[in-house]
């Protein structure tokens, strides 16, 4: 959760500097991933990272010439997942931060293209502790491996309602290539999912 805490942060920070900015926007949303399954026929091979439901939270900023800005996200999984090999569980984390192209279409219409660098972090639970500080209520029975990432993404921005002018729904793609990503079958992730969110300043 100390991932979540930073973009919190940083969705504040961002806030405060919307009344000079042109435009911002705050998004919660849900999603799944899917990868390419694995081609090797060993019994031992890596699982495919793919199913579950993920949580997601972002803010950007729109403030530069040409309808450039900044975007940071987070992603991660609702409930922990079963990893075959060891019988552990596991639960995923992806965060980002992307330069974003943020044209607007038509007046309800808008599109959101992005593109930067991150880190997938796995966080595996397992039956015996890594570490003790001294008495069992300190023990760590978890370990995490983090993994640098490039990103690329889509996402189109629907204004709904006419009362509710700023709130906004964004159906959206994002593929990530995870470096060195060997406890599953893939460097090659997606995540596809939808968001809502909502749109402070000038809308473009």
């Amino acid at each position: 959760m100390r991932k979540f805490a930073l973009l919190t942060c940083a969705c504040v920070v961002l806030a405060f500097n919307f009344a000079s900015a042109q435009q911002g926007d705050i998004m919660v949303g849900g999603d799944t991933l899917t990868s390419p399954a694995s081609t090797s026929a060993s019994v031992l091979r890596p699982p495919t990272e793919r199913g579950g439901t993920y949580v997601h939270a972002s803010g950007d900023y729109v403030g530069f010439k040409h309808h450039l800005g900044l975007n940071v996200e987070t992603a991660w999984r609702y409930d922990q997942a079963h990893y075959p090999i060891s019988g552990e569980t596991y639960r995923p984390f992806l965060s980002d931060v992307n330069a974003l192209f943020q044209p607007q279409i038509r007046k309800k219409i808008g599109l959101d293209l992005f593109a930067g660098v991150g880190v997938a972090s796995d966080r595996f639970n397992l039956p015996y502790a890594t570490t003790c500080g001294g008495s069992p209520s300190g023990c760590t029975f978890y370990t995490s491996s983090n993994h640098f990432m490039e990103d690329l993404g889509l996402g189109v921005r629907y204004y709904v309602w006419h009362r509710f002018a700023n709130v906004f729904i964004r159906p959206e793609v994002h593929y990530y290539r995870i470096q060195n990503n060997v406890q599953f079958s893939s460097p090659n992730v997606f995540r596809v999912g939808a968001s809502i969110g909502y749109t402070i300043g000038h809308q473009q």
